[in-house]
């Protein structure tokens, strides 16, 4: 049986959570998140709490019950919290600015990086040298923090660009004088 399948999930204060037709959709305020639910996964929604159970004891339904469980959890919490990641640039010359809903990136390029927010996603600079994306879906602040970390990723000799904030870059020694 799968752990992390059979904890049941508590409904925040706020939190709508409606599972018909095999699609479950969180929502508060005006931030709505849904989901496709495979078939032979069932989502029991009773007393504030969501409960994820599967219907046979098959490899593949078994992998998929903690999948959905997390996928949900992720959901409920999105909606209720948001998720964030933050970055942090490192170079001489280095900067990120926001421009109205663009993140814009100078970062030793031959030209300036633009990036457009996608929905549901907004970009905080508080320095020019950090960026903090910020979002209701976890996998999509996840990819867009990877999207801007992929402009200019750091390089392993000075340690230049643009890195995770807990990200530890090992630095090579370069070469050797004669």
């Amino acid at each position: 049986m799968s752990r992390i399948g059979k904890k049941p999930i508590t409904i925040p204060a706020g939190v709508d959570v409606v599972f018909e037709n095999g699609v479950i959709t969180v929502k508060k305020g005006n931030v709505s998140l849904a989901q496709q639910i495979d078939q032979n996964i069932r989502v029991n929604i009773a007393d504030n709490e969501i409960t994820i159970e599967r219907d046979s004891d098959q490899k593949e339904v078994r992998s998929l019950h903690g999948l959905y469980r997390s996928l949900v959890n992720n959901m409920v919490e999105g909606v209720d919290k948001g998720f964030e990641k933050k970055l942090r640039i490192e170079g001489i010359g280095y900067r990120a600015e926001k421009q109205g809903n663009k993140l814009v990136l100078n970062v030793g390029l031959s030209h300036i990086v633009e990036m457009v927010e996608p929905e549901g996603i907004t970009y905080d600079v508080p320095a020019n040298n950090s960026i903090i994306v910020k979002g209701a879906d976890k996998q999509l602040v996840g990819e867009m923090a990877a999207k801007i970390r992929a402009v200019r990723p750091p390089e392993p000799y000075k340690g230049k660009g643009i890195r995770y904030e807990n990200e530890v870059v090992r630095i090579k020694e370069g070469k050797t004088g004669a």
